[in-house]
Order: C-alpha cells, then structure tokens, then sequence
C-alpha cells in the first residue's frame, strides 16, 4: 500500500515531519517498507545552460552541445530535437542515477564523440510524461540552482505493509487517524457530500446471490463529458504506480485507495436492461479490462445485464461496459462482497487486482452510500453532469458489535499502566463509542472486522499508547537443566544411525505412510493399516517395511542420473494398530556400481554386502554377533536363492539381508541388484550388565599367529556351520576365524569346493611352542572333518 504526503495530509492536520510521520507508524504497528523521496533523487542535478550546440560529425541526428554547469563547461552529446544554443536545461553530471532509464551515468564516447554527463527529459526524470526533448527550464533560472527549488515541492511516497488483521488500513483513511490517535496531528472530518438528485436512478439493479453479493449500491451521472482527470489526481495515481486512464475510471482507483472502497464504473450505452449480482453460469465467458478472456461457473460471483456478464463481481471489469472519452452517461456501483467467494474465484482463475486484495480482506459494509456519493460529487465537479437517487438493493451485513472490556485488561494482559481517561482517548480517536462504567461498553466501528474481543480492544490501546513502554523484566536464572540418560531404545537408534553412515550410506528421512503397491511387495496389508483419510493417493497404508519409500527415493535418483545409491533410514515399521504392530527397523539400501576408480573394484553390491552391513548393526548395538546364526527360509520380496535372516536361536529373527526380487526392481524402474538389509532392534536382548560404565580395555601383550587351512567341503553345505565348528575347536586360543578364498576348478571333486580359511590364534600367558600350535591345528581339522570337510593336500 502507497500513498503520498501530501494525501495523507488531506486527512490529517499536522507539522510532523515524515521522519517522525514514519517512526510512528512503526510504533504503532504500521509496517512501513520504504520511503521514496523525490527531492533526494534529485540532488545531483541542476541547472545547466548550452552555450554552443552543433551538428555531430558523424550523426545527424545527434548534436555536440557546449554546456555551463555548476562544474564548468561540459560537453554533452545530446540527441534531443529541442537541443540548441542559448536555453537552461536540467543537467546530470557523471554518477548521477537517472531514474525514468534505471542508469548511472558515466564518462562514454558516442560516434567518438566524448560525453560528460547529460541533459535530462521530464520522463528521465519521473517529473511527467514529455519525453519528446529536454527539460527546458525557465530563463531567469542560475546556473547551478538545484533543480528541486524549481519544480516545486515534491511528494515523498510511503510504502506501508498492510497486516491482514487491518484491512482497514488498504485506505489512507485509516492511517490518519491510527496517527491521530497517536498524537502525531488532528484528524480532519471527512465530509460526505450530499449530491443533488434530479431524476430517479433508471437502470435496475438487483443481486440475486444474497451470500455472495448481500448488498449492490448505484447511482446514475448523466450528460458528463469525461477526458482526463485533474493533475493533482493523475500525480496521486502515477506517484503510487497506477497510470491515469480518465476522470470515470481515476475516481474509482482514487476512493479504493484514499477509503478502501472500491467501486466499478459502466457506460449505460453498452448495457443491455438492468445491472445484476448473480452466480456464473457453465458455459459464460467475458473479456476482462487486462484484455484476457475467462470463463466463469456457478461458484463465481458475476455481474450481468441482461444478456451477458459484464465482469467479475469485486474483482475486475470487462471491457464491453468500460468507459472511454465517448461515455455521457454513467452507472456508478459500491457493492459488498463476500471475502471468501472473492478469494476462491480469484484463486481458480489465477486473477489478482487492487479491487480483489481489499474485498477478500474485509471492507466496510457501511460504505456503500459514503462511496457512491464521494465519487459522484468529484464526477459532477469535474466531468459535470446530473445525478439520480441512489438505490441499494439487497442489504449490507452491518453488524452491530458492542464488547464489555475492563479498563484494567491492557495491565492484566501487557502489564501496562494506561490512565483510563487515556485509553477512552484512544478508542475515540480510533472511531470506537464507549460507554464508562463498572466494565465499559464498547461499540466497534464497521470498519473495524478484526475486533472481536475485550483482548483486541486492549491491544488497541497498548499499541497506540506505545508498544515501546511495555515494562521488561528479567527472568530468574533457571537452574541447569537435569541430564537424562538416553532410554535403550534411544541409545540403539543412535547408534545403528551412526554405524550405518560410517559405513557410506546417506540418511533419508520419509513418510510413515506408503502406497499400497509398493507394500504388497513385501508384506500381507490387513486393513488396520489402511488410512481412512489419506493425505493422497500414493500415501494410502502405513509402511510395513521402509524399503518401498528407500526404493522410490533410489528410483527418483537413478532417473536424474545417478550412478549408485547408498540409502539408510531408521524408523517405523506396522503390522497393525496395536502398539505391538510397530516396530523400529534400521534398513538399508545399496544400488549400483560405485564410481569409476582406479582403488576400488566397481563392483555391484550383492547379497554379501548387505550381510555384512547387517552384521556391522547389529554389533554396534549390542547383539551378540558371535551367536548368530544364519537362515536361508524364504523372505518376501527378497530374491530366494540370495536372501537370509540373521537369528539368535531358531525363532528370534534380528535382521534379514539379501538382493531383492527381480520383479521388485523392475516395478522401481532399477537396474541391476540391489541389495538391502532390515535389522530389527526392538528383538536384539537388552543387556544383562545394565551398567553404564564400559568393561576393562583387554589387550593381549603376545604377538598372534595365523595359520590357513584349505578345506573341500560339500557345496551343499554353508561354510558358516564350518567355520563356526573351527571358532569352537579350540575356544582358549582361536580368537578369529575368516574365510577369504573360495575355488573351484581343477583339482577340486564335483560337487565340491574349496576354502581357504585364516585362523588367528592368540595366547595369553605364554608364547606359543610348535607343538601346541600343531595341536590345535589337529583340533581344527577333527572337527572339520566331523561336518564333511576333507583338508586338502
């Protein structure tokens, strides 16, 4: 919202300066945005006269002027057809800003030519329109004098945030009298006119949607001769950013913005029977004032004679009923709209306007006849002319709203000690009626929507007396807030987070919820957890795994190119709507080859990288690793022949891991394996020792020794059962045991295969003889050989 100095002066009598006007308009909540002064864009240029003017060399339409400034004698090319000798002209030295061509002028050539500087049109300068040649200025004028003591007193612009609470404020109006009220001036009565009426208003006028449109005001002007509005109207509307069209449509413009009530004109030639405000109809379409056609329906407010809709009620116009300089006859409408039939309608079409931005906020019901009288008397002073009664047809929803407020509210709510002689001076000033007594009675002005309780006229007060003079008090110290430790569950989520991102997995965080598709992959959906209100579509069950949303987070990466995806999430997993059906599950997710790179294999992950990623959880939280044991029963969704689950003891499954499904993939769009793990840490046993200090550092003071094995061994046999029979052979002295090669080829039986297993033996109290090493090397192969295995020669 803009408006000049000079206009809110029209209703406010003061000396304030704007610096002051300005700082109290912050003070009491008015959130000024910007103030534009003229007078300062102006300080660089001055009053130059061109002593010597002549043809350029090299342009004929270009002239080297000679030019006595406040600096000396410059040379200015100049391409204005009015340039020549012996007249004053606005001049702009070198790092002047030219505001009307957005430039900073500097030193330049033109065909060669040097230029110092330039001399100036009115439209350069935003002083008018005149962009045909210079500025020539009055003769008498000194060289030097600034050019602002010529032009007269310039109109700073205040540019205001208007608050959505304070659609009152969308008129200078209002802000008059906040500052009245303030004590920065007095508020000038705002005089209603009373125009004359000569003849009954002719056109009939009626509103046929009572929620949309409860009230339709107008009035007729006729034998008017419109043409331009007056110059101080059309430097009111240019100096806010609105361009003067003529005096029937400027009025209009003028009263939205100086009361907040908007108004529509229409030329009664291009009306067809009566104006009407009824609801769209399927099929009708109009040509809006901004040369774009629409389509309405029946949920938009329209306004129609009795042949077409003529335009969008308190939105915008068409331009089969616009007025231009040929209009002599013309209906005025003030009409009240509903705010959320204005909001949804210009939503749905996308349309914006002045009109639209007050009428959705809130307008004053009691403004219909004020408006309509306001405009035809400047119509008739300027444009002449005769005016009709008025007639209203509908009724306005004027509501009478009178609140009992306790003058000791503004201290039990703000804690401010306002005298209430002072705040009875405030709610008068702001256009309020109180009525004194025990609790006063007090009557809220109709422009005034946002006021609905003793609170809101207690705010009203503190922030007219000065939101500036709320007493402060420091708060006690508090004491240092009590440590807790973190719950078992707590303690387990964080640290399965961070063995998974040290692992090189990226963190995703996604809905609880996921689509009923993606879920059928991996689980049965009882309907428990199928969401009776679905935030959409593709989010209609609760996710019985997390895997369905890290898929289409892997899917949405691999379009957009990337090469691998390195996904992990720690969160709910549901069954059903028990507190027993969720379950916390830390699930990872590997897809595609790493980058190209010398140091690594680029290899894709496979069914081992995800055994081994869930081993790395489960051990980081606290699972006995040691007692696990490996299943390969079947898993939904996982591919059956490179799948498993991770248990301790033949039931409690703590994780599964594997490559998916080939069909599962495909239905993400992804190519290749891709490997995932789920580890259940709810199931993983809380520890017996539920100390919180951490067991004795245990480091062997004697040197290790490794031996390797290789062994044949059946390929229907998993070689975890051989490798835990070697682990328990001997459980004083083997501290690990790791397979690390697998062949098959010549030399190895069908059917078989073999495996080169290390053995770490560590002792503890002594080193190590060759014959105990070869004694537990005889265990080792004993116990081997009780599983099948054959020690390879």
């Amino acid at each position: 919202m803009k408006f000049t100095l000079s206009w809110l002066k029209d209703h406010l009598d003061t000396d304030a300066s704007l610096d002051e006007i300005v700082e109290t308009m912050i003070k009491i909540g008015l959130e000024v945005e910007e103030v534009i002064d003229p007078a300062e864009a102006l300080a660089p240029i001055s009053v130059g006269y061109v002593k010597h003017a002549e043809k350029h060399p090299d342009a004929d339409r270009l002239r080297v002027c000679k030019v006595d400034t406040k600096d000396g004698e410059m040379q200015i090319v100049c391409g204005a057809p009015n340039a020549r000798e012996g007249i004053k002209v606005a001049y702009a030295p070198v790092g002047a800003y030219i505001p009307g061509i957005d430039t900073t002028l500097t030193k330049a050539k033109i065909r060669g030519v040097e230029s110092l500087g330039m001399m100036c049109s009115s439209r350069e300068l935003e002083l008018g329109d005149d962009h045909d040649g210079i500025m020539e200025l009055d003769g008498d004028a000194e060289v030097g004098t600034p050019l602002a003591d010529l032009v007269g007193p310039l109109d700073p612009v205040i540019d205001f945030e208007v608050t959505p609470n304070r659609p009152d404020t969308n008129g200078v109006r209002a802000i008059a009298r906040d500052l009245a009220a303030a004590g920065i001036g007095t508020l000038k009565p705002l005089e209603i006119p009373e125009v004359g009426s000569t003849f009954d208003q002719p056109v009939a006028v009626t509103t046929e949607a009572p929620e949309a449109c409860p009230a339709f005001g107008a009035i007729v002007i006729r034998g008017v001769k419109n043409g331009p509005s007056p110059e101080w109207l059309q430097k009111r509307l240019t100096a806010i950013g609105l361009r003067p069209i003529n005096m029937l449509v400027d009025v209009t413009n003028y009263l939205s913005y100086d009361a907040a009530r908007p108004l529509h004109v229409y030329d009664i030639k291009k009306l067809n029977g009566g104006v009407h405000a009824r609801m769209g109809r399927e099929g009708e379409r109009f040509e809006a004032l901004n040369d774009k056609e629409y389509s309405v329906d029946e949920t938009m407010c329209v306004i129609a004679d009795d042949e077409k809709v003529l335009g969008l009620g308190g939105i915008m116009g068409g331009t089969s009923s616009g007025c231009d300089e040929t209009t002599t006859d013309v209906l005025v409408e003030s009409a009240y709209f509903d705010p959320l039939t204005i909001a949804k309608t210009g939503r749905k079409l996308g349309l914006t306007s002045d009109a639209r931005y007050r009428f959705e906020r809130g307008i004053d019901p009691a403004s219909i006849e004020d408006g309509l009288q306001r405009a035809a008397k400047l119509i008739l002073d300027t444009c002449g002319g005769e005016a009709s009664t008025i007639t209203v047809a509908g009724k306005p929803p004027v509501e009478e709203k009178v609140i009992d407020y306790p003058p000791t509210e503004v201290r039990r709510l703000t804690g401010m000690d306002v005298p209430e002689s002072r705040q009875e001076e405030i709610l008068s000033a702001l256009g309020f009626e109180v009525s004194r007594g025990g609790s006063w009675s007090v009557r809220v002005p109709t422009w005034r929507p946002d006021v609905e309780g003793k609170a809101d006229i207690a705010e009203e007060v503190a922030r007219i007396h000065g939101l500036d003079k709320l007493p402060t008090e420091v708060l006690p110290r508090l004491g240092d807030a009590p440590r807790r430790n973190p719950s078992l569950s707590e303690a387990r989520v964080a640290a399965a987070k961070q063995a998974m991102a040290s692992l090189g997995l990226l963190e995703a965080v996604t809905w609880a919820f996921t689509d009923e598709v993606g879920a059928a992959h991996f689980a049965a959906q009882p309907k428990e957890i199928h969401l009776l209100n679905p935030i959409s579509a593709d989010l209609s069950v609760m996710r019985p795994t997390p895997l369905p949303n890290l898929l289409l987070a892997a899917s949405k990466n691999a379009a957009r190119g990337a090469e691998s995806v390195r996904l992990f999430e720690v969160g709910g997993a549901y069954t059903d709507n028990t507190p027993k059906g969720q379950r916390t599950v830390a699930t990872g997710l590997l897809w595609g080859a790493g980058p190209r790179d010398w140091r690594s294999s680029n290899a894709a992950p496979s069914v081992f990288d995800a055994k081994e990623m869930a081993i790395a959880v489960l051990e980081a939280i606290g699972a006995p690793a040691d007692k696990l044991m490996v299943f390969s029963d079947e898993v939904q969704g996982y591919h059956p022949g490179r799948s498993g689950q991770l248990r301790l003891g033949p039931k409690n499954t703590l994780a599964r891991f594997g490559e998916l499904h080939p069909s599962v993939t495909k239905a993400y769009d992804l190519t290749g394996p891709v490997a995932v793990f789920e580890v259940e840490l709810d199931k993983v046993p809380a520890p017996k020792n539920k100390s919180a200090t951490k067991p004795a550092l245990d480091l062997p003071e004697l040197m290790p020794v490794r031996r390797d094995f290789a062994f044949l061994y059946p390929e229907d046999k998993p070689a975890l059962d051989l490798i835990k029979a070697i682990q328990g052979s001997e459980k004083q002295l083997i501290d690990d045991v790791r397979l690390f090669d697998v062949y098959r080829g010549k030399g190895v039986p069908e059917g078989q295969r073999s495996l080169a297993i290390e053995v770490v033996l560590q002792p503890r109290s002594e080193t190590l003889k060759d014959k105990d090493i070869e004694a537990v090397s005889a265990k080792i192969v004993a116990a081997a050989e009780k599983l099948g295995a054959t020690l390879r020669g």
